[in-house]
């Protein structure tokens, strides 16, 4: 079977209540919640709901997904699938918030929405466990396997310091959209997992990145194909034992989304979520530093919003 025939085919314990609300110094991530008409902003923070729910109310305040998806393109959206374990182990991004974001994206005129992960664990059970593979083709999505090399094309990292090139999967390189949907979770090696680190799900070689400076190698990827949109899910999050997890005890409820397209600006957001300093992640730091985006939040439009 040829490559495009291929893609055608292609089928509860709570953080204290400090390390939750705030967000920097000066800012309170949920006050003033009240929303006026939706109107774009540089990030949207909202709690208190299911998935999907806090999705569709999220997606309002970039204007839809109109404003990233047109007609008739097609979509690639990365979601965490990576580990073989059930959604409520919160190791692989939550499949309520998949299968709407597939449905905002027809709903927007795309001609066509794939979705893969290339996996640690064997891609067919982390498909199958997660429940992201059933939710994803019940919402019309076309869910391809990343295990194959064959399907990843080499590319140059021309601003990279440690990566100078990698290969990276088609869809990503052929798609016109690039959705990007993290899970919030603990990472025994770079700290957090968010939406810079789960960029290492569309390369084949992510064992480089561990031996030549993990940091730096994800935030220099950062720099070569920043998703239009970056959605993480904090509605369940691994506090500790990542990124696999070892139980449910490892698991906290926190019932949260963080939106941006600036991949930067999202994972210091859901670092202090999560109740660490942006600054102490050092690929976040490093990121920042290289201009990929902004790790001050002061700067931004926040909409923040409690269903």
């Amino acid at each position: 079977m040829d490559r495009r025939e291929f893609l055608k085919r292609g089928s509860t314990v709570g953080l204290a209540a400090g390390a939750f609300l705030t967000f920097g110094d000066k800012i309170n991530l949920f006050a003033n919640s009240k929303t006026s008409n939706p109107q774009l902003y540089d990030l949207v923070a909202i709690k208190g709901g299911e998935p999907n729910a806090m999705f569709d109310k999220a997606i309002q305040s970039f204007g839809g997904m109109r404003n990233f998806v047109k007609q008739n393109q097609t979509v690639v959206i990365k979601p965490n699938i990576g580990w073989d374990t059930s959604p409520e182990r919160a190791a692989n991004t939550n499949p309520k918030l998949v299968s709407q974001i597939i449905k905002h994206c027809f709903d927007a005129g795309a001609k066509d929405v794939y979705v893969f992960d290339h996996t640690c664990d064997n891609w067919t059970n982390c498909y199958s466990n997660s429940g992201i593979e059933k939710a994803a083709k019940d919402a019309g999505a076309k869910v391809v396997s990343g295990s194959s090399e064959s399907y990843y094309q080499k590319v140059n990292v021309e601003k990279g310091k440690r990566l100078k090139e990698t290969t990276v999967h088609e869809l990503i390189l052929e798609s016109d959209v690039f959705i990007n949907v993290p899970v919030l979770k603990n990472h025994g090696g770079a700290g957090l997992t968010i939406s810079m680190k789960n960029l290492m799900g569309i390369v084949w070689d992510r064992r480089f990145w561990h031996r030549n400076d993990l940091h730096q190698c994800i935030a220099d990827f950062a720099s070569f194909r920043k998703p239009d949109l970056n959605i993480i899910d904090a509605y369940s999050v691994m506090k500790t034992n990542g990124p696999r997890g070892v139980s449910l005890a490892d698991v906290i409820s926190l019932k949260s989304q963080i939106i941006s397209t600036d991949m930067v600006a999202a994972d210091s957001a859901a670092a202090k979520l999560f109740g660490k300093v942006p600054s102490e992640i050092d690929y976040i730091r490093i990121a920042n530093e290289m201009k990929i985006g902004t790790m001050d939040l002061s700067k931004l439009k926040i909409n923040r919003i409690i269903l």
